[in-house]
């Protein structure tokens, strides 16, 4: 197996090595950051993944926001609890009380959006994306949204620094598509299961939004540069592995999320130094 691995990892080292007088003169820099904090390596969503990505180095973060049934926000990317803590059911159906009673399966608790942003406060040159959770429909009517939509927009603008990009995002066009209406001035990115295609970049352009998150498999070279000739920025995903990485960086992408922060941080700055990314 890790013959296997190390082969792959060669493989794609070469493939970016052929191409290093593109890669060496690209002025385009590839903004990394920490999915869910970092979930292949630490406790997703929990202050222990981002207090470890942020020590590593990074100021890119992604988190999900669900609402709890007494309107409190949440940091968690599932609905139902039973993957991610010793508690069972759906986080919408729990009160705040009830769900801090709960533990995560490594030992830790769940944070409130709040305590994220105590976190983020003060600290320079962030890029963070707040994915807006806003799924099952049923538990997210659409007369719901505005106060979900404008509760997380307030706690979230509260505290931005000016030199910060903080961004909302989801795969839920009802979700964008309040919070373009109630808040005109948000950043907006898309997310697809899709790869970027011509069809994926109208989808994005017919909504009125200038940031794409496609998924690698199935994107080519050309896809994003058609997409950047429309005025899109890229974020690719997911960023399981360093062969991720190095795939999204001859992609093009602008940004490239990763379950693997530490890991792939250090393995970059060994192995691949040409590629400008910033963390």
């Amino acid at each position: 197996m890790k013959k296997s691995i190390d082969f792959r990892l060669g493989m794609a080292v070469g493939i970016l090595s052929l191409s290093a007088l593109s890669a060496l003169s690209q002025t385009q820099e590839i903004r990394v950051f920490s999915h869910r904090g970092g979930r292949m390596e630490h406790d997703e969503n929990t202050m222990e993944a981002f207090v470890a990505s942020h020590k590593a180095g990074y100021t890119g973060y992604e988190t999900d926001i669900r609402m709890t049934k007494d309107g409190e926000l949440i940091v968690t990317h599932d609905s139902k609890l039973d993957r991610t803590t010793n508690g069972s059911g759906a986080v919408e159906e729990k009160t705040l009380v009830e769900l801090r009673k709960l533990n995560t399966k490594k030992g830790n608790k769940m944070i409130t959006l709040d305590e994220l942003m105590d976190f983020l406060k003060g600290k320079p040159g962030l890029y963070v994306e707040f994915e807006m959770k806003t799924n099952p429909e049923s538990l997210y009517p659409e007369e719901s949204l505005p106060e979900y939509v404008d509760k997380l927009y307030k706690k979230v603008m509260s505290i931005k620094p000016s030199d910060a990009e903080f961004l909302f995002t989801s795969s839920d066009t009802r979700a964008l598509r309040c919070m373009q209406r109630r808040h005109p001035d948000a950043e907006l990115l898309l997310i697809t299961s899709e790869p970027v295609s011509k069809a994926t970049v109208a989808l994005c352009k017919g909504l009125g939004i200038k940031r794409l998150g496609s998924k690698m498999e199935g994107t080519s070279r050309e896809a994003v540069k058609y997409a950047h000739k429309q005025g899109l920025t890229v974020s690719l995903w997911p960023g399981h592995t360093v062969e991720d990485f190095m795939l999204g960086a001859y992609l093009g992408a602008d940004y490239l999320c990763t379950d693997i922060p530490i890991g792939q941080k250090a393995w970059a700055e060994k192995n691949a130094p040409w590629i400008k990314v910033r963390y």
